[in-house]
């Protein structure tokens, strides 16, 4: 339910019914990735999904954050919904990818910026704002270089830092580790 449709809502994610078919590339035959699926994610909250290879994990994370087309025709829906006290109707989503998604031609800041620039964070905060999360994610002094540079696992920690540098009202990640050794990781 939005929260404006009742004050004690906090609920900032909301998929109800939400069914996504694709069309296989073998036979033509409709796959069914995600069938009725329902959750609701409340504000502050941290919800995992889980299960196996190729049961629409991503896909899921892909229609929440808006990359992935949902017809109606499937059936269901996915709203999104700011925070409480928010004067935008768009919460700003942040999103770690399973792979870093990094832009090869810029360097690590220049990655962060970009990410700023799109969502119009205030060039004046951007400094900041990429020293803060490239110390967060252990890659001070990496400013400069390029990603092509960096080893699979600072690559995705570069994700990681580009991600939460733009503050999100919503974080989505979608297996955001599964790069790193299992010290970086638990850090």
């Amino acid at each position: 339910m939005h929260p404006e449709n009742n004050p004690a809502a906090t609920t900032v994610v909301a998929v109800n019914n939400l069914t996504k078919k694709f069309n296989s590339p073998m036979d033509g035959e409709e796959f069914v990735v995600l069938d009725s699926i329902s959750l609701n994610v409340d504000e502050g909250k941290f919800a995992s999904i889980v299960g196996p290879s190729g049961c629409g994990k991503s896909t899921l994370l892909n229609i929440i954050a808006g990359i992935e087309t949902h017809e109606s025709h499937e059936g269901g829906s996915v709203k999104v919904f700011p925070k409480s006290g928010m004067t935008d109707t768009t919460p700003r989503t942040g999103y770690v990818f399973q792979n870093a998604r990094l832009l090869n031609w810029l360097t690590v800041e220049g990655n962060l910026q970009f990410a700023l620039e799109a969502q119009e964070i205030p060039r004046e905060t951007w400094d900041g704002q990429v020293k803060k999360y490239l110390e967060m994610v252990g890659l001070e002094g990496q400013e400069k270089n390029y990603p092509l540079n960096l080893s699979g696992g600072m690559q995705q920690r570069v994700a990681i830092a580009r991600a939460l540098a733009i503050e999100p009202d919503i974080l989505l990640m979608d297996e955001p580790f599964s790069h790193l050794d299992e010290i970086t990781a638990r850090k």
